[in-house]
């Protein structure tokens, strides 16, 4: 449901981008009208005294603002009720959200190939971890040497499964960032401001999420002006650093950890060969 709002919020700033350009074509279309009627009104004075021309009957009309032309204008007008000079600070945190979310979500992807990859580790360590006799240590000696190649980890797969988690905190830090300071008033209004002080528009800020200066901060295009919106509960109300230890408990309360090799153990997790209901 968040993603489907999110991206109701990026269409909607497209149609803002729209109104304007849609007052343009409609206003436009009727001046260039209203420019041959004056021309042509311009010569018929000067034709008609003279006698020296005449026209084919016809050029009058060609210079006619049709219905259509004035109900798309005023419809444009209506429109630019709603329309924002200074852009659309909520519209474009919300769409950057969207974009993080969807990389965040690319780099889970890649993360669970990695782990999947990886996975004859968990059996390897359950079975270390459960030999409590020699015959059973001599079964994990046996089942290692039967199948070294398969349960060796290269470092290909390392960097994979290291890079994919990195990517994977960037992406949900830049996403939960632009999120809080979208659900915040207060924030949003103050980045508006930035925006109308440096005469700009939202849209063509530069939006970025800076973990070490603790912020969520607009760089305004054409200028050396940045307005920034703390998260570290300095102002607006937005504390929103928490402890390693908080992150992982929620994780492991997660279907996503719940349903993995670490949590099911290794033949629950490939064969569905689970103790219990997963």
């Amino acid at each position: 449901m968040k993603k489907k709002i999110l991206a109701l919020l990026a269409i909607s700033s497209v149609a803002q981008s729209d109104q304007l350009d849609n007052l343009i074509d409609t206003s436009s279309a009727i001046v260039d009208q209203i420019d041959k009627g004056i021309a042509y009104v311009g010569s018929a004075s000067e034709y008609s005294y003279l006698g020296t021309s005449l026209s084919d009957g016809s050029v009058s009309e060609s210079a006619h603002i049709t219905s259509q032309q004035i109900q798309a204008y005023n419809d444009a007008l209506s429109g630019m009720a709603s329309y924002m000079p200074y852009g659309d600070v909520l519209a474009v945190l919300n769409e950057q959200a969207n974009t993080e979310l969807e990389l965040m979500d690319q780099a889970v992807d890649v993360f669970t190939e990695a782990v999947v990859e990886m996975v004859q580790v968990v059996q390897v360590a359950e079975m270390a971890e459960e030999a409590s006799t020699p015959d059973e240590e001599a079964q994990v000696q046996e089942f290692v040497a039967n199948n070294q190649e398969v349960l060796t980890i290269t470092q290909e797969e390392v960097t994979e499964y290291n890079q994919s988690i990195d990517d994977i905190e960037t992406h949900a830090n830049n996403a939960s960032a632009f999120i809080a300071v979208a659900e915040n008033v207060e924030a949003v209004d103050f980045l508006q401001q930035g925006a109308e002080n440096n005469n700009t528009t939202a849209e063509q800020a530069t939006l970025s999420y800076n973990a070490n200066q603790q912020w969520v901060s607009m760089q305004w295009a054409g200028t050396n002006n940045a307005t920034a919106v703390l998260l570290n509960g300095s102002n607006f109300g937005l504390d929103m650093y928490v402890s390693e230890a908080d992150i992982l408990v929620a994780g492991q309360e997660s279907e996503y950890y719940m349903t993995g090799p670490t949590a099911q153990g290794y033949d629950c997790f490939m064969y569905g060969d689970c103790d219990y209901e997963p």
